[in-house]
């Protein structure tokens, strides 16, 4: 069976597809001059992550997290592997979504802009960190540049 690079764009609205992964706008409540008022992101653990303007990072799979991500500055699009295909979800401190990305499930960020993107990380752990976290995986193919030069 051969792989295919197939193309899927994920539009910002709430959904749950099959492989897990949870996309939903942010809930705005009340707004205070130009401050927001948001739901908090719950989490074992957070984080702040600066992803370098023209970042191509490889896949990598988190074995017993779960991250549920919120670009708080910039834009930058998420890529994730599932059933031999790349899902494009493009995350912007424009249109604030929540992506939330289970375990088992290989993913990576692009960031083709000029501006660094800052991106926070709220980690539910379901275990211990695994040593293979982080550990870069083989791309099976490569990603669609054009497509996510398109989509930024």
């Amino acid at each position: 069976m051969s792989i295919k690079n197939k193309v899927e764009l994920f539009p910002l609205t709430c959904m749950s597809p099959a492989n897990g992964i949870e996309i939903c706008p942010v809930d705005s409540g009340k707004h205070l001059g130009t401050s927001g008022i948001h739901q908090p992101l719950f989490g074992h653990e957070t984080t702040l992550v600066t992803i370098a303007p023209g970042t191509v990072e490889d896949l990598f799979v988190h074995h017993f997290q779960t991250d549920q991500l919120l670009v708080v500055q910039g834009s930058v699009v998420l890529v994730v592997l599932q059933n031999r295909q790349y899902q494009y979800i493009l995350m912007s401190e424009c249109k604030p979504t929540i992506v939330k990305i289970p375990p088992g499930i290989p993913h990576g960020a692009i960031n083709m802009s000029s501006q660094p993107c800052i991106v926070i990380n709220s980690v539910l752990r379901h275990g211990p960190a695994d040593e293979r976290d982080y550990r870069p995986l083989h791309r099976p193919f490569p990603y669609d540049l054009d497509v996510v030069k398109a989509m930024l």
